[in-house]
């Protein structure tokens, strides 16, 4: 991220889940809070069909943001029931769970970590749109190529003898592998007791077809530009076994074939993933 300004993806990743709001049926993922933090500018393009929302590229990337949504929230749920009671959002950007939570700050408290501009960001989002922060939420800002993810949640409360649920959408593209590797290491020592981690990460363009790489790379240089460039790429093979030497018992890796059957079998409406996205599921 360029210093002092706030994730220029993080505001599109929460255009697309309010898209998916208004524009997709059935919905794959339940996010009326996205509709609330977005510019009215962006909700007017939304209704009017604007910003491309209705092509097909923007129907496979707003079927990879909500998917990966989904089964984070599903696989919460489940540790909540294993007696997690800690659920931290690892670069939360303008994610909204803990706004419209179902969980009481008893059941769950709720960490969200994200670089220092963007969760300013969006706070003034939050206040703007009269949305309060329930008891039971920590901010917790933190650069993660600079700073000790471990020390900046114990700071602001994380309890270290009791388990942990993370996720981690949308970052480990932009983190180089041996940050992401340190990170997964540090979030296993706080999953004993059931806690997980569900995550999503990238891999090489190699295995895609032309046409794919092209539009890839063309992303990719767009990305570059407004100085978010994706640098972690990951083979499947490596990152399970990395996560099994790591002490994850179980690890459950979803490639677009996967996703596609579990969230968007029938549908005729063209959405559903392709291209290099994997969604992982870790568990201790």
């Amino acid at each position: 991220m360029k210093e002092n300004y706030a994730s220029i993806t993080a505001n599109r990743v929460a255009i697309s889940r309010a898209a998916h709001q208004l524009l997709d049926r059935p919905r794959v993922f339940e996010d009326p809070v996205a509709l609330r933090l977005i510019d009215t500018k962006d909700s007017a393009a939304i209704l009017a069909g604007g910003r491309g929302l209705l092509s097909q590229r923007a129907r496979v990337l707003r079927a990879a943001l909500v998917a990966r949504s989904r089964l984070a929230e599903d696989e919460l749920a489940a540790a909540v029931k294993r007696g997690v009671r800690q659920y931290v959002i690892l670069g939360a950007g303008l994610d909204t769970f803990a706004y419209r939570s179902p969980y009481s700050p008893g059941q769950l408290r709720v960490f969200e970590v994200d670089h220092p501009t963007t969760q300013a960001s969006k706070r003034k989002r939050l206040h703007a749109a009269g949305i309060s922060i329930p008891d039971g939420v920590h901010f917790v800002p933190v650069d993660f190529e600079t700073q000790a993810l471990a020390d900046q949640l114990q700071s602001a409360g994380l309890c270290m003898e009791a388990p942990a649920f993370f996720s981690w959408l949308g970052v480990t593209m932009y983190l180089a592998p041996e940050t992401v590797m340190s990170t997964l290491r540090y979030v296993r020592s706080r999953c004993v007791g059931g806690g997980g981690i569900v995550f999503d990460y990238m891999t090489p363009f190699s295995g895609q077809s032309l046409i794919r790489r092209v539009r890839l790379l063309l992303l990719a240089s767009r990305l570059k530009a407004i100085g978010e460039p994706w640098i972690g790429f990951f083979e499947p093979p490596a990152v399970k076994n990395e996560l099994r030497s790591m002490g994850f018992s179980v690890v459950q890796d979803l490639e677009p074939e996967d996703i596609n059957m579990r969230y968007f079998s029938s549908r005729k409406d063209g959405l559903r993933v392709a291209g290099p996205v994997h969604l992982m599921s870790a568990q201790a």
